[in-house]
């Protein structure tokens, strides 16, 4: 799992146009976008190829009305509007100031972003701030902003629809996950009184629960865990677990040199469980024990006796076939 690091304007508008949206509009949205407003940069086999417009390309008049006729619906007045606040509203290079000095820009010096408190870095807080004040930007685009557009590994975007997603036509990238809301409720018994709804506090308190967890990687650990929730990737999990278990196995039986003791295979379905070892001494000393105590039994009904006997030898033979 590998955490985008986008250009952070592109990183906005991808998200923003990502609300109530699926991979295939976004990445359209995102294409029409570079072929009615990005500058030329060439032609391969035929086929222009433009590059991401500056937000001052997205301020000219008219641009709402044909960013709906495009197909971006309410979102084109989220983007116009976006634009006209980084471009005219800011000193240029003000998205890029937000960015997290420890992730700088390609040829810049890194420098450290501070201590890591409950909330995130202070930088961290600020960005996600003044991104909260553009059009179409909710707390869960602007963590995804501040996750692959800015660098703030704390960052956790937590989505109640169970989608987080993102596209950047330049790279061709494009990903769903599954819920981080859910995985909170389910392994972090989060959804319960005080949380029961993911408002603002339950947000903060999720986030806040994965940064104590896993600090300046917190946004990169709830990739990896939602991405395992996915059906693919839990299939994938499950095999490598059941290949590991069996190592274990085989590892143990060179290492323990003792050729009574045989263990026992490990299943998918037991994959935490602790090896068992059964050694056939044990299976012997039970086995005539079972013996004796059947000639101690009362004769007074044959049918008692043999279905005794029956039971007793039915444990025993089990016991033998695991060893």
């Amino acid at each position: 799992m590998r955490i985008l690091r986008q250009d952070a304007w592109e990183a906005l508008v991808g998200f923003i146009c990502s609300s109530n949206n699926n991979i295939i509009r976004i990445s359209q949205m995102v294409h029409n976008l570079c072929k009615h407003y990005g500058p030329l940069l060439g032609h391969i086999d035929g086929e222009a190829y433009h590059d991401f417009p500056e937000p001052a390309l997205l301020t000219k008049p008219g641009v709402e009305a044909h960013l709906r006729q495009l197909g971006f619906g309410y979102r084109a007045k989220y983007l116009s509007t976006t634009a006209v606040i980084v471009a005219q509203l800011h000193e240029p290079g003000w998205l890029d100031s937000l960015r997290n000095p420890e992730s700088p820009l390609l040829g810049e010096e890194v420098k450290s972003a501070g201590e890591m408190p409950e909330g995130g870095r202070e930088g961290y807080r600020t960005a996600h701030t003044a991104l909260l004040e553009l059009q179409g930007v909710g707390p869960k685009v602007a963590d995804c902003v501040c996750l692959m557009g800015l660098g703030w590994g704390e960052a956790v975007p937590v989505d109640t629809h169970g989608k987080l997603r993102c596209a950047s036509l330049l790279h061709q990238i494009a990903k769903s996950s599954a819920a981080v809301w859910q995985i909170a409720q389910r392994d972090y018994k989060f959804g319960k009184g005080k949380h029961s709804s993911l408002t603002k506090a339950t947000y903060d308190a999720v986030g806040n629960k994965f940064r104590a967890l896993w600090g300046k990687e917190a946004g990169w650990a709830h990739s990896v865990l939602f991405t395992a929730d996915l059906r693919a990737f839990s299939e994938r999990l499950q095999a490598k677990v059941e290949v590991d278990d069996v190592e274990l196995v085989k590892k143990e039986e060179e290492n323990s040199g003792e050729d009574e003791d045989v263990k026992e295979p490990v299943s998918a379905n037991r994959k935490n469980s602790k090896v068992k070892k059964v050694k056939l001494e044990d299976v012997k000393a039970e086995e005539i024990k079972a013996e004796e105590n059947m000639k101690r039994e009362p004769d007074d009904t044959q049918g008692l006796l043999d279905g005794g006997r029956e039971d007793m030898m039915s444990r025993v033979k089990r016991r033998r076939r695991k060893a």
